[in-house]
């Protein structure tokens, strides 16, 4: 049975600017400003004050699930222009010690597991990344571009044609938290 409506409410905080246009939100804070359009879904965004209201009227299964995913990419842009997001990563080597390099928009992984050509792992958006000795700090206000990066990074250090239970090198995510340093 349908419901004749899906509803959900999000309180944006004081420090908060939000502002709509058709679907497309943008949303200002001290760490920054965030833009997404949400044109592709059959839903219903508001701002009314202090509140966004996100419904679908008598939704399928697929839009009552949008209303849940436009939901929390509301409250992720929020907490992104508020406190932003960090990724951490762990170096891990035994034999071959690895080296690391930005150029750009591409980490250079360089003498993984002995070779000789560097494996590139790609930046998105516009994330920062910070190398610190065993540690490889992943940072920005747009929560899918740090973690896009931090998975782009451990997937580039995937061992391939080996045995992944001898050789457990890599660059492995440990820790994901709010906010920057």
């Amino acid at each position: 049975m349908r419901l004749p409506e899906i509803s959900k409410t999000i309180q944006v905080p004081e420090d908060v600017e939000l502002s709509l246009e058709g679907r497309k939100i943008t949303v200002k804070g001290e760490k920054g400003v965030l833009t997404r359009d949400f044109s592709y879904a059959p839903i219903s965004i508001k701002i009314e004050g202090k509140l966004v209201r996100i419904w679908a009227e008598w939704p399928r299964k697929k839009e009552a699930a949008l209303v849940g995913t436009i939901y929390s990419h509301i409250q992720n842009m929020i907490s992104g222009v508020r406190k932003g997001f960090t990724y951490k990563l762990k170096i891990v080597f035994s034999h071959f010690p690895i080296s690391l390099k930005v150029q750009g928009k591409t980490l250079l992984i360089e003498n993984f597991t002995g070779e000789r050509r560097a494996r590139k792992a790609k930046i998105i958006g516009d994330a920062q990344v910070k190398i610190q000795s065993e540690d490889i700090i992943v940072e920005g206000i747009n929560l899918e571009d740090v973690s896009q990066t931090a998975a782009n990074i451990e997937q580039a250090t995937k061992v391939k044609k080996k045995d992944p239970r001898v050789f457990l090198d890599g660059l492995f995510v440990y820790e994901r938290s709010e906010g920057m340093a």
